[in-house]
């Protein structure tokens, strides 16, 4: 078994922060979207890994390495013109030889371990495996309808779902796929789409069974939804850690700490995580905050937000809240009239009010 990890998007919806940053990079709790899927790939027992890049190949394969440290081998496909999902598994045909392999979208983030979707795929000899997720309005996704343990017919973003059934970004595949693929013609979007692959391997005969996901999924596609999987991970069990210096400070709740920070008349309150160097003066933090190495905090209230690295934000008088702060930018003002700010700033930016 290998496994495909897509990582050529070039993340438009998440603009202005992916103008300097491919989506796949940015973090959640602290940490970059494809290094949890690398993590969650390692942990099932998978260590032959592609990642197919894009126009950010360089910074992807410069974030990310060889694999040493998560234990794998990474083998980068580079995919010049992005023309489908199902395109990117043929660009991934050389790597993937004979072999058997999951794919995941690189702005998947999901609480549930792989190791159980792998052993049912092999325990039914399917050919193909997809995880679903029942959501209460499906009709902007792929939504699949059942019977049997089986899928019986996958349709595209539908005006009238069949089913509250969505397709995530993950999937099983054996080598069918790809006689699938070559039966195909590009959609309307001029794009080789993998729901229409799946849907000829069903009209085919084959085995396309699915297991429904456990705990929750997000597609951090846009900004809104990279801060609730930022939320879903902070909330994961654990106790509060690090090295603090702090001084006439309330600390409550899960508070965990990347290296020495200093946190002075300040209160702070959990789940949050403080990268190494962060400076919290006069200001209220938390819940759900998630600061990277060098964020400086000073007379404000922050809460629900992901701060990136050097971020520094002073003398705020609205609350900030639901933000994305890119890399060294500042954020300064004095009075407001408002009561909250939810901001979406690139790197290198400035807002002074």
């Amino acid at each position: 078994m290998k496994a495909l990890v897509l990582s050529g998007g070039t993340g438009t919806r998440l603009r202005p922060l992916t103008y300097s940053t491919p989506k796949q990079l940015l973090p959640a709790a602290n940490k970059p979207i494809l290094f949890h899927i690398i993590e969650k790939i390692a942990r099932a027992g998978i260590h032959d890994i592609g990642i197919i890049v894009g126009d950010t190949r360089m910074e992807v394969m410069a974030a990310a390495g060889d694999g040493q440290r998560w234990g794998v081998d990474i083998t980068y496909i580079h995919q010049p013109i992005p023309l489908g999902l199902a395109h990117a598994v043929k660009m991934a045909a050389g790597f993937l030889g004979g072999d058997s392999f999951l794919m995941i979208l690189g702005d998947n983030l999901f609480q549930m371990e792989l190791n159980g979707f792998l052993s049912e795929f092999e325990e039914n000899k399917a050919n193909a495996s997809l995880l679903l997720v029942p959501m209460d309005d499906p009709a902007g996704f792929g939504v699949a309808s059942v019977k049997d343990g089986r899928i019986t017919y996958l349709v595209e973003k539908p005006d009238r779902p069949e089913s509250n059934l969505v397709v995530t970004g993950i999937y099983l595949f054996d080598k069918s796929i790809f006689r699938a693929i070559d039966m195909i013609t590009p959609s309307w979007r001029n794009e080789l789409e993998i729901t229409d692959a799946i849907q000829k391997m069903i009209q085919m005969g084959r085995t396309v069974t699915y297991k429904q996901m456990a705990g929750w999924w997000k597609d951090t596609g846009n900004p809104a939804a990279l801060l609730e999987a930022s939320r879903f991970l902070l909330d994961e069990p654990g106790e509060s850690s690090g090295n603090l210096c702090v001084h006439d400070s309330v600390l409550t709740g899960k508070v965990l700490v990347e290296g020495p920070i200093q946190i002075e008349n300040s209160i702070i309150r959990g789940p949050v995580i403080l990268g190494a160097h962060t400076a919290i003066t006069d200001s209220c933090v938390g819940p759900y905050v998630s600061a990277e190495e060098g964020v400086c905090i000073r007379n404000c209230t922050v809460e629900d937000s992901i701060l990136l690295k050097g971020a520094v934000l002073e003398r705020f008088s609205a609350r900030i809240q639901k933000s994305i702060i890119g890399k060294y930018t500042s954020v300064r003002g004095a009075e407001t009239n408002s009561k909250a700010a939810c901001l979406v700033l690139g790197d290198n930016s400035s807002l002074v009010l």
